[in-house]
């Protein structure tokens, strides 16, 4: 007999990874390549944070604290708020998944704009709910649309913003009005994963929403801005039913010990954080500036990639042709995008090679 599994699989669309440096130097047989796919730093993380790595690697053969009580306890502190309301994952996706099983079942309906962080559409399928997929507005999140298709069966509202892959942002302002707006019955799930890269608001803004707000969770990561995308390491910032209700959902021990330990000590150096914000702006300007110089149109980014339009071109030619060059970027149609790509910013040197081999390719 064959075995069965659960036919909500079939509409489980897989995450597609960026492909990995090695792997790119094995197909294109080359020994030199630049990733700009998948969004991380270009830089390592900070010394004393390597060095609590090399500490607590030495203590692996125990489990890490469940709890996650240091890393919660230094994020209260840095947020000004309980442990309680911290929730900490294995990446902040490891959260978006466990907050639809622990919201989502038959019958329920929840509610993101696409194309967005392209694990959403793996929700329904996994919960049975159905999913409403609101088209973006040049780009951005058209909130009016999204609070248009709320209904009382509405039980989660995602709002990737910075967006993830088009790189726009919708400030503070205009995120606090949508909230106000949105019934309490709604969990707005607010992902904020790129969220130090924007240069039109304080990052801590929206925080101040929480305490109006019992619906309201915001999702952050230490994958980006922080440079320990290899840790995975995610939290949220959200009200005590909330983390209780993903803990209940998730399994055990969901964050090692050493991705604790390096969390837990990268929040000391905020210091690096705006180091790594400053290198991106200016990154950004330079690739913006010379993406306008090709011809080629992408939307204002507020994070650390840029998205850019390929017009007629062909997308999987343009993106083969960089990998012959030695250069990794993501393709659009896997993110909801066809004729685009997706650039992470790098080092100067890896954004001119880019550059380089974009021009060459065009």
């Amino acid at each position: 007999m064959t075995v069965r599994f659960n036919s909500s699989l079939e509409q489980v669309p897989g995450y597609q990874a960026g492909m990995q440096a090695q792997d790119a130097r094995e197909q294109y047989q080359l020994t030199d390549v630049v990733k700009l796919a998948s969004n991380e730093s270009p830089a390592p993380p900070h010394p004393k944070v390597v060095e609590v790595i090399q500490k607590a690697a030495a203590d692996v053969n125990r489990y890490p604290d469940a709890g996650a009580k240091q890393l919660r306890r230094a994020l209260a502190d840095r947020y000004d708020t309980e442990p309680a309301r911290v929730a900490v994952g294995n990446g902040s996706v490891e959260i978006v998944m466990a907050a639809a099983a622990a919201l989502l079942q038959p019958g329920a309906e929840l509610v993101y704009a696409w194309p967005a962080f392209s694990i959403y559409p793996h929700l329904a399928p996994l919960t049975g709910a159905r999913e409403i997929r609101v088209p973006l507005d040049d780009y951005d999140h058209d909130l009016g649309a999204m609070l248009g298709e709320v209904t009382s069966a509405t039980q989660l509202l995602l709002v990737c913003n910075p967006n993830n892959p088009t790189g726009t942002y919708l400030d503070a302002a205009t995120i606090g009005e949508f909230v106000d707006a949105v019934p309490d019955h709604v969990t707005v799930l607010l992902d904020e994963a790129y969220i130090e890269f924007q240069a039109v608001d304080d990052p801590d803004t929206t925080t101040d929403l929480l305490a109006d707000h019992a619906n309201l969770v915001i999702l952050r990561t230490f994958s980006k801005c922080y440079g320990l995308s290899g840790l995975r390491v995610g939290y949220a910032l959200c009200s005590p039913k909330f983390r209780a209700a993903v803990d209940a959902v998730r399994q055990p021990f969901a964050v090692n010990a050493i991705a604790q330990a390096a969390a837990t000590e990268a929040l000391r150096h905020q210091d690096d954080v705006a180091d790594r914000v400053e290198h991106n702006i200016v990154e950004r300007v330079w690739i913006e500036e010379e993406l306008s110089a090709l011809g080629l149109e992408a939307p204002d980014s507020q994070a650390n990639f840029s998205w850019i339009s390929l017009a007629d071109r062909d997308e999987s030619k343009v993106f083969q042709g960089l990998a012959e060059r030695g250069v990794i970027v993501r393709a659009g149609m896997p993110l909801g995008g066809p004729g685009h790509i997706r650039v992470t910013y790098g080092t100067r040197a890896e954004n001119e090679r880019f550059i380089s081999a974009l021009s060459e390719v065009l």
